[in-house]
């Protein structure tokens, strides 16, 4: 059961709110899920924490907040997005408070696995707003909940500077605090989603387990999956491992490399609400398209390293130097964060689309495999620079990512094709959904 009016986006209708409130209440959420990207170069300092070590610490809430997206999206179908969501920055506000109280590395990595409950927010947001809509309403609903993850650049923005003028306990106890504040927000300005409140007028009992776990079976939701690994597993990764690349490449001050990071942080958020409207108009499946076809040239431009060579010209030896600027990098890094961000609603549509009765279960699946990636790949980016001493070896990881996935995804549409299935009517039409196997 879900509404659709005209004004479906406007805060005077009770899904408008519940779309915009969610929002809001994602960013808070996102902010502290990577906060730290910053406090956490001030811990290594302290702690004399080593590449990788640090990479496990900036990584640790990202595998909390992804494995807890799982069950967060089944809870969330069974019981309502509403007391869900407010019970989980609950705990995520209490979780990050506890981190001044940790003054061991080891301290550190259990707090961290707390404060990685504000990822799972996005499994719960996800499920709660898409009951609110129909399908030609969701990609666009869905990607401007999504764009919640601007969150990361406002700790990117805010953090540096109350990191230097009060210190890193200052800001955990600030971010927890706005996380607390906003769930008492959220509770009181939503409602429950219609499809929670049908049950409970009806007194109907929510679907067994078995049932909420039975899409996983199917091949297509891991391939969805994996599509998310690399537009938001990645842009998470980038988003914790920016400022500490930029510090060690170009030499900045953290309040610096925090705003640079930034730039690539926006792009990569609020332009999803952007994604959302494409893949409503034009296919979620062209969308992909574009996302993994401009990744994989802008992460091959700057997976290439500072270098030195010769060349033997008529007249003698010719010495030329190439290394990409910090002025060039933002800008590619920039094109690679709006593309990821579409490509991270266009993943959420296809899900929405496919499986529009549960969005909580697969939603959460894709987001547990999206959320590992920004786990895994952090402690990959530390152990290829201590490995191959090239800063660049995170992007050379990532442009392999895409071209795999690139490659996946051209096959299995090339396979629907010989089927007789035209990937455009696949991602449009309700009926081809049900003859796509993979």
């Amino acid at each position: 059961m879900r509404t659709q009016e005209s004004s479906g986006l406007s805060l005077s209708t009770a899904e408008g709110r519940a779309l915009w409130i969610s929002t809001i209440a994602f960013t808070a959420c996102f902010a502290v899920w990577t906060i730290f990207a910053i406090i956490g170069i001030r811990i290594k300092a302290q702690l004399g924490l080593n590449e990788t070590e640090f990479g496990l610490l900036a990584g640790t809430p990202i595998l909390t907040g992804s494995l807890a997206r799982i069950f967060l999206g089944i809870w969330t179908d069974r019981y309502g997005g509403r007391v869900v969501f407010t019970l989980n920055m609950i705990a995520a506000s209490i979780a990050t408070a506890l981190l001044v109280f940790a003054h061991t590395y080891t301290q550190m990595l259990v707090a961290a696995l707390g404060v990685g409950l504000a990822g799972g927010s996005f499994a719960v947001g996800i499920a709660y707003v898409s009951r609110f809509y129909q399908s030609g309403q969701q990609g666009t609903a869905l990607g401007i909940f999504g764009a919640g993850n601007v969150g990361a650049a406002v700790t990117k923005f805010l953090a540096p500077f109350a990191l230097v003028a009060w210190g890193w306990h200052a800001v955990a106890l600030i971010w927890a605090a706005v996380l607390a504040v906003m769930a008492i927000v959220f509770w009181f300005a939503t409602t429950d989603d219609p499809v929670t409140a049908e049950r409970r007028r009806t007194g109907e009992a929510p679907k067994a387990y078995a049932m909420e776990l039975a899409p996983l079976k199917d091949i297509r939701v891991w391939r969805f999956s994996f599509y998310y690994f690399f537009t938001f597993g990645a842009f998470v990764a980038l988003a914790l491992w920016l400022p500490r690349y930029l510090i060690g490449v170009y030499g900045f001050d953290i309040e610096t490399a925090g705003m640079i990071a930034a730039s690539y942080s926006i792009p990569a958020s609020i332009f999803r609400a952007y994604g959302g409207v494409l893949s409503d108009r034009i296919g979620a499946r062209a969308v992909m398209y574009w996302c993994f076809g401009v990744s994989a040239i802008a992460t091959l431009a700057l997976s290439l390293p500072p270098t030195d060579y010769v060349m033997h010209g008529t007249h003698g030896p010719i010495s030329a130097h190439f290394e990409i600027s910090p002025l060039i990098f933002v800008g590619i890094a920039m094109v690679l964060g709006f593309f990821m961000s579409i490509g991270k609603a266009a993943v959420y549509k296809h899900v929405a689309t496919y499986y529009p009765d549960n969005v909580g279960s697969v939603g959460g699946l894709v987001g547990m495999i999206g959320g590992l990636g920004g786990f895994v790949l952090p402690i990959a980016f530390g152990f290829l620079n201590q490995v191959t001493g090239l800063w660049t070896s995170c992007f050379m990881l990532l442009f392999v990512i895409v071209v795999a996935l690139f490659v996946w995804m051209h096959v299995s549409i090339r396979r629907m094709e010989r089927e007789g299935v035209s990937p455009k009517s696949a991602t449009n039409t309700d009926s081809a959904l049900a003859q796509i196997a993979g």
